[in-house]
């Protein structure tokens, strides 16, 4: 961790500030958003946020200044990205359960379009829409069979997952669209998964979306956008060395891969790789104890605070603030207060010599982390510090 960073982190617990919370670097995330920028620019891609990510608002309000697109998945989320900067006509609505009143508010909210998964889900919107005499611009999102050889639980293009809509079920789909008078058929959404660090699984999308885009050209239907969801990953094990993501490698493989025909553009929803490594979470260590194969350090952060690796065994940097001059030589498993065994953020990490009421960085947990709090255990609401 940088020092200033550090010395700002201690500074602030060392005025009797309670722990755990979320501690959001803006200016590393302005400088993650100015390289995006000038990245996804260069091609004239359009981006807009995942808000499932992070939607805390200060984070919101800094990155709608730079994107005014926005990708989300529930009508709340629609409802606070209009909120917080993010353009009506730029926010995409996505997710395989829409209930009723997220598609009306949505459609009140006059956004982009919403990307839809089911030929149920296209008759409800039709219905929603008619009623209230409007057109609704939708995309269908389509399962392209892409393996992202990622984490099962967030692997999201393959026909066993519950998202999308399968080739085999298209001309279906595209026969009852002929009948719902009040869908407007604009583009076609992929997704293949979350956390990608190798960019091959990308490049095999390119080529299954090149074969879909000619598909719908043969029979006539011109599409204005094709969205390639996001998925980008980052560096977990090394967020000081690289703090932002690969930008131009990963949107310059989309540039040469991907046969766009004309009028027609290309977006993308990049979350985690825009405000993973701007967050910390910030803990205290309760206790420190001895057990017969391993030494624990007991933290008063838990799985309610930060869920990821207990629920997909992920991994995040762990950093002893308070010793953080001295030499990383001692073993311990860092553990949460919570009444789980699954409560752990890892195994066998090596840190300095750890003490009771030591101040303990979780790198990286800008995505994924606040967003995902629970109040299991009565533990009390998150708490986030922003440093500008």
């Amino acid at each position: 961790m940088e020092q200033n960073l550090r010395d700002y982190i201690l500074k602030h617990t060392g005025q009797a500030a309670e722990t755990p919370f979320y501690i959001y670097d803006l200016e590393l995330l302005k400088n993650n958003l100015e390289a995006l920028k000038k990245a996804s620019g260069r091609y004239g891609f359009k981006v807009h946020y995942a808000l499932k990510a992070n939607s805390n608002e200060n984070v919101l309000r800094l990155i709608s200044q730079y994107i005014s697109g926005a990708d989300c998945v529930s009508g709340n989320e629609v409802l606070k990205a209009a909120a917080t900067g993010f353009d009506p006509s730029e926010i995409v609505f996505a997710g395989v359960g829409k209930s009723d009143k997220e598609i009306d508010n949505a459609l009140d909210t006059n956004i982009f379009c919403f990307n839809c998964e089911s030929v149920q889900e296209l008759e409800v919107i039709n219905e929603r829409a008619t009623l209230k005499n409007k057109k609704a611009r939708i995309a269908l999102r389509i399962n392209p069979g892409v393996n992202a050889k990622t984490h099962h639980y967030i692997t999201t293009g393959l026909e066993e997952n519950k998202f999308g809509i399968n080739m085999w079920q298209m001309e279906q789909v595209l026969e009852r669209l002929r009948v719902l008078d009040n869908l407007q058929l604009v583009g076609i959404h992929f997704h293949i998964g979350s956390q990608i660090t190798d960019l091959q699984p990308f490049r095999t999308l390119c080529n299954r979306v090149n074969e879909i885009i000619i598909w719908f050209q043969n029979r006539n239907i011109h599409l204005e956008h094709i969205n390639v969801g996001g998925g980008l990953g980052i560096n977990y094990h090394q967020p000081d060395e690289f703090p932002v993501p690969e930008y131009e490698r990963f949107f310059k493989l989309f540039h040469e891969s991907l046969r766009l025909k004309p009028g027609q553009d290309l977006h993308f929803e990049l979350g985690r790789a825009i405000v993973a490594h701007c967050g910390n979470l910030i803990s205290r260590v309760l206790y420190v104890k001895e057990a017969a194969k391993t030494r624990f350090v007991i933290l008063d952060a838990g799985m309610t605070e930060l869920i990821r690796p207990a629920l997909y065994q992920s991994f995040h940097l762990i950093e002893n603030l308070s010793r953080h001059s001295q030499n990383a030589d001692e073993i311990y498993d860092v553990v949460g207060p919570v009444c789980e065994s699954s409560d752990c953020f890892g195994k066998a990490v090596r840190l300095p010599l750890t003490q009771r009421g030591d101040i303990i960085a979780i790198r990286s947990a800008g995505a994924y982390g606040e967003v995902m709090a629970s109040s299991y255990n009565l533990r009390g609401p998150v708490k986030t510090c922003i440093k500008d």
